[in-house]
């Protein structure tokens, strides 16, 4: 059996990161990545995202983002670009088609088995693989009865297909929105929430709104242990979702209360047919192959941490989940900050062990 200092399981921003911050502690990490590039969900979100946050806020640690343009809202494929040459100037063993089944205690350490064989011995493991793999549908009234078509936001690429059909999106997020406003140029789409959308300034006073985070610290302070669950987020917005909505492209209703065959029935008794529903209703954290190690996650399949370190299995840390530590934790600007605190941590653990 192959011997490794630490496994990090995931190779996108998160397990990137890891790498970073490991090497620079002395270990030598093995990155295990499922698909067949170091990239992470990026080649998998729709084709129109763009970054919320500028290209002098979205960078990890050691390399900047590139281009002359500082200010600009870098598109998804530029991101998997960066993610593709950061891979390639990190000093790390990055081993793609690698998927992780199972991770087990095995002596002082843990064993990792591959799907499709394979095992290693690792004295660490870091859990980076994100949340995209897992994506949350949740149990709405009436949707096991809708006979159109039901897809996550993981799902949608273009508007394209939807083209002159009825659509109803579900959620009050960034994505649920962006997506909405993009399907109303070709079709008609209400946006489905329990509530009102609300809306955060892209910028304030001629400054992007990441600016002021990280002037003030808000992007960096401690507040993930106060939170038992993340909080929703405000839509970012320079004024043309606003807009959008206030013009009915998409319109917005409370959420439907039910379905008959392809008609959803809406709150106020009111009956219409639809083609497809897109639930833009976020993600979990995807750690299935964690399942069989006592004491890492909760029954909802939630890691049990503080701050990253897991509580109960010493050896065992977390990178890139929402509000980690801070608000900044999930992100390209502030994953590596995380990334750094995991990697003192467990060099501390080896150290000791």
């Amino acid at each position: 059996m192959e011997h490794i200092h630490v496994a990090v399981i995931g190779g996108g921003q998160s397990g990137l990161a890891t790498a970073h911050a490991l090497l620079r502690r002395g270990l030598r990490p093995v990155v295990l990545e499922a698909s067949d590039r170091a990239a992470g969900s990026w080649p998998h979100y729709y084709d129109s995202l763009t970054l919320f946050s500028p290209a002098r806020y979205s960078s990890l640690p050691g390399m900047p983002f590139p281009g002359a343009d500082r200010d600009r809202y870098p598109h998804r494929d530029e991101v998997v670009a960066y993610l593709a040459a950061y891979a390639g100037r990190l000093d790390a063993e990055i081993r793609t088609g690698c998927r992780v089944g199972v991770v087990l205690r095995a002596g002082g350490g843990f064993g990792v088995e591959l799907e499709g064989g394979g095992r290693l011995s690792a004295r660490a493991v870091v859990a980076a693989s994100g949340t995209f793999g897992r994506p949350h549908r949740p149990s709405l009234r009436g949707l096991d009865g809708f006979t159109g078509q039901v897809l996550h936001a993981a799902d949608y690429r273009r508007p394209a297909p939807f083209s002159g059909r009825r659509v109803v999106v579900v959620g009050a997020g960034n994505s649920a929105v962006q997506i909405a406003a993009e399907l109303a140029g070709t079709t008609r789409v209400t946006l489905a929430t329990r509530g009102p959308v609300k809306f955060a300034a892209q910028r304030i006073l001629g400054r992007d709104l990441h600016f002021w985070t990280a002037r003030t610290g808000l992007d960096t302070a401690p507040l993930g242990r106060l939170l038992s669950r993340p909080p929703a987020q405000p839509v970012l917005d320079d004024g043309r979702y606003r807009a959008a909505l206030a013009a009915g492209r998409p319109d917005r209703q409370p959420l439907f209360t039910g379905a008959d065959g392809a008609k959803l029935v809406w709150p106020d008794g009111q009956r219409e047919e639809a083609d497809a529903i897109v639930l833009a209703t976020g993600y979990r954290p995807d750690l299935p192959y964690l399942a069989g190690l006592d004491g890492a996650l909760d029954t909802e399949g939630n890691p049990r941490h503080r701050e990253g370190l897991a509580t109960g299995v010493p050896g065992l840390a977390f990178v890139g989940l929402e509000w980690q530590r801070s608000l900044s934790s999930n992100s390209l600007r502030g994953v590596g900050r995380d990334a750094a605190r995991i990697a003192r941590c467990l060099a501390a653990y080896l150290a000791r062990g």
